[in-house]
């Protein structure tokens, strides 16, 4: 990827090097159900991911949704800044400035403000409004500050998964992001309300279409990312279908010794990641990514 003329994001925190505290999980608005963390070896390896519809949006028919309203995100801790030297930290940086320049051009076009998150590099674990959560259940994003936390030594693991490349690491944060847009819109708390109600296999399934669709929107950021700034290299694409291959549920279960369970999948089969990742590098259009229609 050209990344490193990018500007950097300014909501950026580095709590790397301070262990977090456990402290028991403050209430506030948003939901307190963290998105993308979890526990089992599939979790271990990969952590969780899930998307947003954006149909509702940039929905057809010229309708106007509203989008609900949300507190303001917190302002930043006492995390010191990105050094010039960090090139890990700069390039998860300048990812989340691109997903910001995006998500504001796309919601601007539909006549609505788009929130930008904040981002938070820590190291073990780390504590947020969502409880204590540990490295090793992956990036996440909690609903109740509107934060992506993420351990930068995932990427260490994913490229030990065969995912090396810096268009999948994007991919990743991407998708964190992706979380962050369900929440603005009220997506996140629908599901997990409707989670709640349903047998423990349709939930998985409900689970399934929204990862899905975050594939698609972490498409959809990587068009208009390179249609506006040119950013992608030879062999970007390459490396965006080999990470959706690798973290696919059928692959995670064969690669951890287990039987193949579908009715267990949460996020999507390696051919169907890399069918909803294309879709959205393909058409850059939030409206071809809804994956709750249909089959």
């Amino acid at each position: 990827m050209r990344w490193k003329q990018g500007r950097r994001s300014t909501n950026v925190e580095d709590l790397r090097g301070s262990k977090g505290r456990r402290m028991a999980p403050r209430r506030r608005g948003g939901g307190g159900m963290k998105l993308g963390g979890g526990v089992g070896i599939i979790v271990l390896l990969i952590g969780l991911f899930l998307g947003v519809d954006m149909s509702s949006l940039l929905g057809g028919g010229g309708g106007q949704v509203g989008i609900p309203q949300m507190q303001s995100p917190g302002s930043l801790g006492s995390g010191t800044a990105i050094r010039n030297d960090d090139e890990a930290g700069n390039f998860i940086s300048t990812v989340l400035a691109d997903t910001e320049d995006v998500w504001n051009k796309l919601f601007q076009q539909a006549g609505q403000r788009y929130q930008e998150p904040k981002l938070r590099l820590f190291s073990d674990g780390v504590q947020s409004a969502c409880g204590y959560t540990s490295s090793a259940a992956g990036p996440f994003y909690c609903p109740g500050d509107s934060i992506v936390y993420i351990d930068l030594s995932f990427f260490r693991q994913l490229q030990s998964m065969g995912a090396a490349g810096d268009f999948a690491q994007a991919y990743v944060l991407a998708h964190e992001v992706g979380h962050h847009v369900q929440n603005q819109l009220g997506v996140s708390m629908a599901v997990q309300k409707q989670q709640r109600q349903l047998p423990k296999a349709q939930a998985n399934a409900l689970s399934v279409r929204t990862e899905l669709q975050a594939d698609c929107y972490a498409g959809v950021w990587a068009h208009h990312a390179h249609k506006d700034r040119q950013v992608l290299e030879l062999g970007d694409l390459e490396e965006g279908m080999n990470a959706a291959a690798k973290i696919g549920d059928d692959a995670l279960m064969r690669n951890a010794g287990r039987r193949v369970h579908p009715d267990a999948f949460t996020h999507g089969t390696s051919e169907q990641r890399q069918q909803w990742l294309y879709r959205g590098l393909e058409t850059g259009d939030p409206q071809a990514c809804n994956t709750f229609s249909g089959s």
